[in-house]
């Protein structure tokens, strides 16, 4: 059975990994290990040892204590439920959005504010 953390973890991974633009195939190699090993971190399948989230931590450059954020004892269940970036499609869109410049940026984000303001 998946524990609430391990869950957590495995997206917080993912989520790095995507923002990124790194595969697990190159986050594996990095870190010294088969990609199918990130895919069972990344869906909390397997438990993430210390020494190897360290590996990954300074494979993706962020400090260990990143994969953790947003989670609060007692709170397991709704942090890793209501991650709206556990969607691909989600994270694709602010990969996208700051990869444009800070004037185009500004003028989807009120294009995207006055929408959702209609719906």
């Amino acid at each position: 059975m998946k524990h609430g953390v391990d869950v957590h973890v495995g997206k917080r991974i993912r989520h790095r990994r995507w923002m990124i633009g790194m595969t697990q195939q190159q986050l594996a190699d990095k870190v010294g290990i088969k990609f199918q090993q990130i895919q069972k971190y990344e869906t909390g399948m397997n438990r993430v040892s210390a020494s190897r989230l360290w590996d990954i931590a300074r494979a993706v450059d962020v400090p260990v204590s990143f994969f953790f954020e947003g989670l609060h004892e007692g709170e397991i269940e709704a942090a890793v439920e209501g991650d709206i970036l556990a969607d691909k499609e989600a994270l694709q869109l602010v990969r996208a959005y700051y990869a444009m410049p800070a004037a185009q940026r500004r003028q989807i984000f009120e294009l995207a504010r006055v929408l959702s303001d209609a719906a």
